[in-house]
């Protein structure tokens, strides 16, 4: 299976706060899912934790590689960038990630948020999500217990999945 690509300062292990989520679910394509994944107005649709998206430069509805582009989530407005975009193939997975930012000084928060989407053998499709995150309230949600990250992100994965479903049948 593959793995995410990090950009120097964002490798887990040396960032300030990691979070992974992962699923693989029989019955869907990558295909499926990168519509929904791809377009950030559809977000708030499946994922509670996600609003007001907005575009910037007359970019969208789909995100492509140097799109700027806003969005609130978790409590933070975070003003983004996407940084790779690559659309899923039969034999290559979709790859989609951006840099994004909120706050000054104490408050910055910068994080880099990377989505994988594979199909695996069997009609079987692999959903893979982690961010890094950089700054002191990085180092704050690497320390609340529930997790407030992993929970939230198996949330956005489990609202794209059924989504997926809904939109396939």
């Amino acid at each position: 299976m593959n793995d995410i690509f990090w950009p120097e300062g964002y490798v887990p292990g040396f960032a300030d706060n990691f979070c992974s989520n992962e699923v693989i679910v029989a019955g869907l394509a990558a295909e499926d899912v990168w519509p929904l994944l791809s377009v950030p107005s559809a977000w708030p649709r499946y994922y509670a934790n996600a609003a007001n998206v907005r575009f910037y430069d007359q970019a969208g509805p789909a995100l492509a590689e140097g799109a700027r582009f806003y969005f609130e989530t978790f409590g933070f407005p975070v003003e983004s960038q996407c940084v790779e975009f690559v659309p899923p193939t039969e034999d290559k997975p979709g790859r989609v990630a951006w840099h994004g930012w909120a706050g000054d000084g104490d408050t910055r928060l910068d994080v880099h948020h990377a989505w994988l989407v594979e199909n695996l053998d069997r009609g079987r499709v692999r959903i893979l999500t982690q961010e890094t995150q950089n700054g002191k309230p990085a180092q704050t949600l690497a320390r609340t217990k529930p997790n407030p990250m992993i929970n939230g992100h198996q949330d956005w994965l489990d609202g794209l999945v059924d989504a997926a479903r809904k939109a396939r049948a």
